[in-house]
């Protein structure tokens, strides 16, 4: 079940929204076939699998990092390849939330009578399918945060300037997140100060896995046309979501410059964020990457709507008591209460120390 799950992951960025998953067919103490769930749309990890034993997998066990689906979807039931294919016994990590599946794949293959086990290494694949399981329980995209900061917590200096922070190994690492996003987003200070392209450029392009939207929170709509970002519109897609403020001529500038525009409900900053991530959702974008600014960041976390972080620190002093830290909004009151994170891991690049984790209470 672990080389099924070692398996899945290499799905990341690819399959969503569906969820990452592998498998692997063992007869006889021996692995006779493996696949995993390569892209949305394709053949899932079972078929897969079932392709590379052929004939072996009669009275085999398949270990599958997810229950398989009982459902008509883009792909066939794997329950009935499965039973086609005359598997002996399946053991599954964890039940699939879906509302079409959750339980009913496991019923279906024991009606076939089949030997089902579910619950192996369970909470490994909880890990893995997190982002998943958030999208299906709550609606909402898995939240990703990245910053770049001095040693002494500066997103930028006094005036501003903040390129560059970090090293170029830790701003690889950033293009390959932006690579696996279904958007990236940024509040109207960012989009204004550093007039970013929020694009994923990196020297493999099997890195890249997809094309995320941009999104710049702006809500008066005030992004100006000159922006690198609303000049490239037309070749990959940028949303600019605004409150009802928004200057119905920006609306329309912006529209038709090839942007989207998107009314957020919500009178205050935080509705409005909390109105997006629910649009996001309905759209079925699993993973989203917040890259600032600083207001954005600590309206996010005062929400508790931020899943995981991807921090880059540089060995750098910047000073000055009007530079920004990364996180602004409300924050706690007490340190007890402060946000702890889990499944931490720290290495260093090029100097700087990358810190990457997930929250604690959402792992």
């Amino acid at each position: 079940m672990s080389h099924a799950l070692a398996l899945a992951v290499r799905g990341q960025g690819a399959v969503e929204p569906n969820p990452m998953v592998g498998c692997v067919i063992v007869r006889d103490g021996e692995i006779v076939g493996e696949g995993f769930h390569e892209r949305f749309g394709g053949p899932h990890a079972e078929v897969n699998a079932l392709g590379l034993a052929g004939e072996r997998a009669v009275g085999a066990t398949a270990y599958v990092s997810l229950e398989p689906c009982c459902h008509q979807g883009k792909t066939p039931p794997c329950t009935q390849a499965l039973i086609r294919a005359g598997v002996k016994r399946v053991v599954a990590a964890v039940e699939d939330p879906f509302p079409k599946v959750r339980g009913e794949g496991v019923a279906e293959l024991r009606a076939a009578g089949i030997e089902c086990e579910v619950g192996v290494c369970g909470s490994d694949a909880n890990w893995v399918l997190a982002p998943y399981r958030k999208l299906i329980k709550t609606g909402r995209p898995w939240v990703i945060t990245k910053w770049a900061m001095t040693l002494d917590g500066k997103l930028a200096t006094r005036t501003g300037d903040s390129k560059w922070i970090s090293s170029e190994a830790s701003r690889a690492i950033v293009h390959q997140l932006r690579g696996r996003m279904d958007a990236i987003i940024v509040g109207s200070g960012t989009a204004r100060s550093d007039n970013p392209l929020l694009t994923a450029r990196t020297a493999d392009r099997s890195d890249l896995k997809r094309t995320a939207m941009r999104i710049v929170v702006d809500s008066t709509g005030s992004l100006a046309s000159e922006s690198r970002l609303v000049q490239t519109a037309r070749d990959v897609p940028l949303l600019v979501a605004v409150g009802d403020e928004a200057v119905a001529g920006n609306s329309t500038r912006l529209t038709e410059a090839g942007v989207e525009v998107y009314r957020c409900a919500g009178r205050t900053h935080a509705e409005r964020c909390e109105s997006l991530l629910d649009e996001l959702g309905r759209r079925r974008m699993t993973n989203v990457l917040v890259e600032g600014g600083s207001r954005l960041l600590g309206t996010l976390f005062d929400l508790q709507a931020v899943d995981e972080i991807h921090v880059f620190i540089a060995p750098k002093l910047a000073g000055g008591d009007g530079a920004l830290s990364p996180i602004g909004g409300e924050g706690v009151a007490k340190m007890a209460d402060a946000m702890k994170l889990a499944d931490i891991t720290i290495e260093e690049l090029e100097g700087d120390v990358y810190v990457h984790g997930r929250v604690a209470t959402r792992s």
